[in-house]
């Protein structure tokens, strides 16, 4: 797919999956998201930017770890994560946090304007992650720290399934290379590739946790990478989906509820 569709693809996608993203997954994301953060060493007075921010689940305890003296400048490819990441701050009153519609690929920020850079579980979707680790490193201070989190191997992750499920009724080509980054070797090559230095990383093994299929459902489906592909569904197609995908994760399922495997790659660089 032309790069530049696959940009609008994502853009869409996300503005598609914005209603039910931060519902489905802020209590399985808190783990990875928070273990990131960690790694980040978030200190006061710092400049921070975030690309992919979404809603805001990373956005928001980055900006308290800051102040005083600190922002964070939250940025997603999406205008409705934007929104509801701006309308989010100001009822959390949250005052260092701007949120701005930038493509993670193509920054309009000057060089050297941060002293860290976040990005969580976003690179997989990215068209070109080349470009957006080297516009990172090109917005980063000399010797400020690119924190990173990616999904990690396909076979550690028990919802994979819902990519070629979709991609059998629905050409959707939404994230051609999800697992990629996740391969051993592969995050660490990408970010010396870009030019950061000093690259140290975590695997996380988690478990996610869903109460019914429904819950799941919204979240892998509506919530997720495969939104956009899913409004093209009719209401067979939306079942067979359904079927198919349930199935593939039966043998995660206790009663109404799901614990299945995730697998995360957390990563720093200094720049």
């Amino acid at each position: 797919m032309d790069a530049r569709l696959q940009l609008r693809v994502q853009r869409y996608g996300w503005d598609a999956a914005a209603t039910h993203y931060e519902d489905s997954w802020r209590g399985n994301l808190e783990a990875v998201q928070q273990h990131m953060l960690a790694m980040a060493d978030l200190a006061p007075g710092q400049q921070v930017l975030e690309t992919a921010a979404g809603t805001g689940l990373v956005t928001f305890p980055a900006a308290r770890a800051i102040a005083p003296g600190g922002h964070v400048t939250a940025t997603d490819l999406s205008g409705e994560m934007v929104t509801r990441g701006t309308t989010q701050a100001a009822w959390l009153g949250i005052p260092n946090v701007s949120f701005e519609r930038q493509n993670a690929e193509a920054l309009t920020f000057p060089d050297a304007s941060f002293d860290r850079a976040l990005c969580a579980l976003g690179l997989m979707y990215m068209p070109d992650p080349d470009a957006a680790l080297a516009e990172m490193k090109r917005t980063l201070r000399p010797g400020g720290r690119a924190a990173l989190a990616v999904w990690g191997e396909r076979r550690n992750c028990g919802w994979s399934a819902i990519f070629p499920i979709t991609d059998a009724r629905v050409q959707s080509e939404v994230c051609p290379m999800f697992f990629g980054l996740g391969a051993p070797g592969a995050l660490r090559a990408a970010t010396e590739g870009a030019g950061f230095t000093g690259y140290g990383e975590a695997r996380l093994s988690t478990t996610l946790h869903f109460a019914s299929d429904t819950d799941l459902l919204a979240a892998v489906i509506d919530g997720g990478p495969v939104a956009m592909a899913a409004k093209r569904f009719d209401p067979d197609t939306r079942s067979d989906v359904e079927t198919e995908f349930l199935a593939s994760v039966a043998s995660h399922k206790t009663g109404e509820a799901y614990a299945i495997p995730g697998e995360f790659v957390i990563a720093t660089a200094t720049a």
